[in-house]
């Protein structure tokens, strides 16, 4: 998967820009990338930005956010602080600068926007922590990429009484036209191809 790293940072930047910095630590950070880069790769065949993240025992996480927040933090783009949160030392971005949408497309903002509101705003870090911890997460071990294509196990696949009935009845009326039509004995190959020939 290629990783585009300057995209990477200015959706680093789009979210410290839309989520309440109260409601936004490292944590959450986190969890808006990797839903982000793989909601994006079910829905299309390719994520975001691309990023590689691992296993860690509060959910997925990437080795790219560091180096990304501290090359934004050189370039004068984003100040970082600790704070306390409710007795906790908690990471606190404030985003200096807008980030470039020309990498970002209209379909990625809407999509990153509904996910940074349902990370930031309908969840705590730990609330969100658990809810990370899903099927593409727990088919790996601590410390190992969870690859892209377990994305297609974020939405678990539910079949409805109306799909079992439906299917029920399709089997019903597919064993009645068997029954119904002739049945071939395959003795030899000959009377297979006339029975071919017969349906052209």
């Amino acid at each position: 998967m290629q990783f585009d790293k300057s995209k990477f940072k200015d959706v680093i930047l789009y979210t410290c820009r839309k989520c309440d910095r109260a409601q936004l630590g490292a944590t959450k950070l986190n969890k808006v990338l990797y839903f982000a880069d793989h909601i994006r790769y079910a829905w299309t065949g390719g994520p975001v930005t691309g990023a590689t993240y691992k296993k860690r025992k509060h959910g997925p996480t990437t080795d790219s956010l560091l180096p990304a927040l501290r090359e934004l933090s050189t370039e004068g783009k984003l100040e970082i602080h600790d704070v306390n949160y409710f007795g906790f030392t908690k990471k606190e971005y404030v985003p200096l600068v807008e980030p470039d949408l020309s990498r970002i497309s209209k379909e990625e903002i809407i999509l990153l926007d509904q996910i940074i509101d349902f990370v930031c705003s309908a969840n705590t870090a730990k609330t969100i922590s658990e809810y990370s911890h899903q099927a593409p997460w727990e088919m790996v071990e601590f410390g190992e990429e969870i690859p892209y294509h377990s994305a297609f196990l974020l939405y678990p696949s539910e079949v409805s009484l109306e799909a079992l009935e439906w299917a029920d009845a399709e089997a019903k009326t597919i064993a009645d036209q068997t029954a119904q039509s002739k049945q071939v004995v395959f003795t030899d190959g000959s009377v297979f191809r006339s029975r071919l020939l017969e349906t052209r």
